[in-house]
């Protein structure tokens, strides 16, 4: 890793042991007067959201728009309620794992958002699901080869060559190990939220992603 790389990748995020909470705390205070909310499950899912705003010159601030990572996806029903038209009515939206797909819809149907019933009716409702998660969406949007010249550039390609002689690793498919290898720690997945949704060209950004940004929002 380059030195300052990880603070200056992080700066303005919430990173460490208690970065979940914290991140949460701070993007509900710039909430309550926002036009619309992206409920996302993590920090990871917020610097990427961000990140691709930024490249695609949108200020979601300027939109009024702030990404609330609701720390897992048992938390989204809660925003859902306080964010939806029983609480400040803004627009919604947002971006879930594959795994916690039918949590969000249940969230939707007890907070008077709709019923869906389909990944067509979420995302009709603005909310968006990554497969498996967002790591994995940036990994096959990437490909191996460009992301393993992220983690050259950023000092951890020995890193991860060792992780792939590890027995437990050893012949594995390489996008698994590349998944298993920004899982291994929580600061390396958050600076790879960035780093790799920087590295992806504007017509390999995954769908999600990009989708979201659209639901809550054209910039101007």
């Amino acid at each position: 890793m380059r030195a300052g790389d990880g603070e200056d990748l992080l700066a303005g995020y919430a990173s460490g042991p208690a970065a979940a909470t914290e991140a949460t705390a701070l993007a509900l205070a710039r909430a309550r007067a926002a036009s619309a909310v992206v409920l996302v499950e993590g920090v990871s899912d917020q610097i990427a959201v961000e990140t691709l705003a930024g490249r695609l010159g949108r200020d979601l601030r300027a939109e009024g728009i702030v990404v609330l990572p609701v720390g897992g996806a048992h938390g989204v029903a809660r925003y859902l309620r306080r964010f939806g038209p029983q609480g400040t009515g803004a627009r919604l939206g947002g971006l879930c794992d594959v795994g916690e797909e039918r949590i969000v819809a249940r969230g939707l149907a007890a907070a008077g958002l709709g019923a869906p019933g389909s990944r067509a009716d979420l995302e009709r409702l603005g909310f968006f699901v990554c497969v498996e998660d967002l790591e994995d969406e940036l990994i096959r949007a990437a490909g191996p080869a460009r992301v393993t010249e992220v983690f050259a550039a950023h000092g951890d390609l020995a890193a991860f060559r060792a992780l792939q002689r590890q027995p437990a690793w050893r012949g594995k498919d390489e996008a698994a190990q590349l998944r298993r290898f920004l899982g291994a720690g929580s600061r390396r997945k958050l600076r790879y939220a960035r780093l790799l949704t920087e590295a992806i060209s504007r017509d390999q950004v995954p769908w999600p992603l990009a989708a979201v940004l659209t639901a809550v929002g054209e910039a101007g």
